[in-house]
């Protein structure tokens, strides 16, 4: 099956590349290596196959041109011994052959420059077969570099150290006299290093002073200067760099220009991988001919700054071989840095004012789009004078302050959340200075200076000056909304890179709750499209799975959320914002992975549907009112975006605050009832403390139960008190009731007395005889006696008629007795 698989694709193969000839075996190569003509090469290996992508355009030229010395070919590296040391690589690799020998060599899809070289080559053929000029074989720059670090392998070099160099060090080669060290295959291995180009700022554009302003346009557009180096080539090196053009009728001219004067030699990357960065740049730097690029590319560098031919201005490598080649002939110790991870966006406020606004606002967004910048937020608006002046605060008293509270607040303008790794570096350098004089002279290209409206002498442009600042004027504009964000059941699958998505954009996950719905609160959800012909088969989708439900927060995050979900209709989706979420994720109309609420009222609604009542702090992270405010149970941990570090312990606050109005929304799923569960537990856990406080409290108190019991008691204690003697007084509580009735014979003096101190004088006796009693008290009394004569005084003290049996007790007894007794209270107390 396999086997017809591959006869097939190659059958396929032969029909787009018909033109070509198919080398396969070292017979064949060597065929070809023996006959007359040209023939361009493209060097394969069966598990990436051919480079399909010129075939158009060579089968054009061999039209065009009709020459019989012109031939193409496809050589399979994998079964061609002579091609071995291009096995291993799956960039495009094109060799040029005349008469068996290397004339050219050209890495990577690079059509125009493989189109040239053809046609330069041909003509080179025709006049060695003329007899008019000689064949020149070359070396393959790649493979020569490759054979000497191979060289390398079997030779003992010493280190910086003084130590012969193993194979552990990696391989070697000396350059220029130095050592130079390129690691073996699994130290390069084992880190992903950036991307990078070299690029080379000519003599010409050096003694034009332009070096300054070349570099601040480099930087404009996101890319970073890794290394700098000013530099005279000598005849030697500027000889090898250009070996490729050493046919040309300006060759001799090209190394005397080259080293006229000082280059400035770069090492470019971008972002935090570098990835494209070698096409980034060639794209900036336009087309090698001047004349080419003014027509085609005026923006582009060698428009601006070239003169004619080869005095360009700028050199930028053409490939990643190529880059690798210049850097190592250049730099030859310098470490390419390792590629980072994913990409940390900033945001900065970029506001275009009223004049550019009305005149130049496609322009000015158009260049901001291919400088890079992600437009995040975007909002037209009109500004009062009022919010101006708020706006400018800092600025009042400055002498320009009244004028440019009239520009702003003068028309409509524009305000814009620009996203870039460097966005408020970024978008300041594509500014220029805010002096108009100063931005003209010193930046002609920036905005500011581009877009400047005669005889005012407010510059048009406005950018955050830090990431700070940046995050308040956005504020200013786009104040933080929430809105509801569905990921529907047919996406539910790709919810993880959806959620990535989220905060790639910059919102805030303020709650969710993955759950399915029952068919009744699907309808209630969507009972806004209840007239739509749709409305039945979306409800019953809605209800055909787990769906998941986010409260988002952002600045505009109604408009950004539906922004980044793009058409309702996944196909127009994929035509007007391919990168949009249904565009990405969606099926068809009806299962378009996700869903946004319309308007601000009515994520506000949905809100409340699915979670209820959610309050927000001012920054769109959920809070609570007070500790009894009730949370959504999904909102466990895991469940919402983490804040700052300042908000954290106040987050972790709402994450355990679980409630019950949950258990109020259908079909809530296991897990969230479980997590409910849990989360009721910890609340029983802290609720403990409060309950035993609140319990020892009431047992300090009789209940209402025991309450009628000692009543019931109070009245047989007197009779039994009668018949016990004097002397039992100072006995143990089960006495105490005896002394108390004997008390009432008390003379009345003393109970009127005691009758004045009232309730306080009750407690201090309340608490002299208990202590005094327990120490007389035998062992194995039990403590319920104990309660009885005090519950019959509380019973008594509400009772203002009768004495109490406290008020009548020490006045009653004999002083040393009361003296003993006293004695014994406070001994206890």
């Amino acid at each position: 099956m396999a086997d017809k698989k591959k006869a097939s694709n190659m059958a396929r193969r032969k029909q787009e590349i018909q033109l070509q000839q198919e080398i396969e075996t070292q017979e064949e190569w060597e065929d070809i290596m023996s006959k007359e003509g040209l023939y361009v090469v493209d060097v394969y290996q069966e598990w990436c196959g051919p480079c399909t992508g010129l075939v158009a355009n060579l089968k054009r030229l061999k039209n065009e041109l009709g020459d019989d010395l012109l031939h193409f070919a496809i050589a399979k590296a994998d079964t061609i011994d002579a091609l071995e040391k291009y096995r291993g690589r799956c960039e495009p690799c094109f060799l040029f052959y005349a008469g068996g020998v290397l004339v050219a060599v050209i890495r990577g899809a690079n059509s125009p420059m493989v189109m040239r070289t053809v046609t330069e080559q041909l003509q080179q053929e025709h006049k060695v077969i003329d007899g008019t000029a000689e064949r020149k074989e070359i070396k393959d720059p790649y493979i020569s570099m490759v054979d000497t670090m191979d060289d390398m392998d079997e030779d003992e070099e010493e280190t910086e150290e003084g130590r012969p160099a193993s194979k552990k060090d990696g391989k070697q080669m000396r350059f220029k006299g130095e050592l130079v060290n390129f690691g073996d295959e699994n130290d390069r291995s084992q880190e992903a290093k950036k991307e990078v180009t070299v690029a080379i700022i000519k003599p010409d554009a050096v003694q034009a002073g332009k070096v300054d302003e070349i570099l601040a346009e480099i930087k404009t557009q996101g890319i970073e200067i890794l290394k700098q180096e000013e530099r005279v080539m000598t005849e030697e090196e500027a000889t090898n760099m250009y070996t490729h053009l050493q046919e040309e009728e300006f060759f001799k001219d090209l190394i005397t220009f080259m080293t006229s004067g000082p280059s400035h030699i770069l090492v470019l990357t971008k972002g935090r991988t570098g990835e494209n960065i070698i096409n980034n740049f060639r794209d900036l730097l336009g087309p090698t001919s001047v004349e080419e690029a003014k027509e085609k590319q005026p923006e582009s560098l060698r428009a601006k700054h070239g003169q004619e031919t080869y005095m360009n201005a700028l050199h930028g490598s053409s490939s990643e071989d190529q880059a690798m080649r210049e850097l190592g002939f250049f730099f030859p110790d310098y470490v390419i840095p390792a590629a980072e991870g994913k990409p940390k966006l900033q945001r900065t406020l970029a506001l275009i004012r009223p004049d550019a606004f009305k005149l130049h606002k496609e322009e000015v967004i158009q260049m901001i789009n291919e400088a890079g910048f992600k437009i995040a937020l975007q909002k037209e608006m009109l500004l009062t004078k009022e919010m101006a002046e708020d706006f400018y605060k800092e600025h009042k008293g400055q002498e320009y302050f009244d004028e440019l509270v009239t520009r702003m607040s003068s028309g409509p303008l524009m305000a814009l959340g620009l996203a870039r790794e460097d966005a408020v570096e970024g978008w300041r350098g594509m500014l220029g200075p805010k002096e108009l004089d100063k931005a003209k002279e010193e930046a002609p290209d920036s905005l500011r200076a581009k877009f400047a409206v005669d005889d005012v002498m407010i510059n048009q442009f406005h950018g955050s000056d830090s990431e700070d600042s940046a995050q308040k004027e956005l504020e200013f504009f786009f104040p933080v909304q929430q809105t509801m964000a569905v990921i529907k059941p047919d996406a539910l699958g790709t919810k993880d890179e959806i959620i990535e998505k989220v905060h790639e954009a910059g919102f805030k996950i303020a709650a969710r709750k993955e759950t399915t719905l029952s068919m009744e609160i699907a309808k209630e959800f969507y009972s806004d499209h209840k007239d739509k012909d749709y409305y039945n088969d979306l409800v019953e989708h809605m209800a055909s799975g787990p769906t998941m439900f986010m409260v988002l927060s952002r600045e505009d995050a109604v408009d950004g959320w539906r922004s980044l979900i793009g058409p309702t209709d996944p196909e127009k989706a994929k035509e007007d914002s391919p990168e949009s979420l249904r565009a990405l994720y969606g099926g068809d109309i009806l299962k378009n992975a996700v869903h946004g609420s319309s308007n601000t009222e009515r994520a506000k609604d949905h809100i409340q549907k699915i979670f209820g009542d959610l309050k927000f702090t001012c920054d769109g992270w959920l809070v609570k009112e007070d500790s009894q405010m009730e949370v959504p149970s999904d909102q466990t941990e895991g469940d919402l975006e983490e804040p700052p570090k300042q908000e954290q312990a106040e987050e972790q606050e709402q994450d355990t605050a679980v409630t019950k109005k949950s258990t109020e929304v259908e079909d809530v799923a296991p897990e969230d009832r479980q997590r409910f569960r849990e989360a009721e537990a910890a609340k029983t856990e802290e609720e403990k403390p409060q309950e035993e406080e609140q319990k020892s409290t009431e047992e300090a108190k009789p209940s209402e139960e025991e309450t009628p019991k000692e009543e019931e008691k109070a009245p047989e204690e007197p009779p039994k008190t009668e018949e016990e003697p004097k002397q039992e007084e100072a006995k143990t509580e089960e006495e105490s009731p005896k002394e108390e009735e004997k008390s009432e014979e008390a003379p009345k003096e003393e109970e009127k007395k005691e009758e004045e101190k009232k309730e306080e004088e009750v407690k201090q006796e309340e608490e002299a005889p208990k202590p005094a009693e327990e120490e007389a008290k035998p062992e194995g009394e039990g403590e319920a006696k104990t309660e009885e004569p005090e519950q019959q005084k509380t019973e008594e003290q509400t009772k203002t008629e009768e004495p109490t049996p406290e008020e009548t007790k020490t006045e009653g007894e004999d002083e040393k007795k009361e003296e003993e007794t006293k004695t014994e209270g406070e001994g206890a107390a």
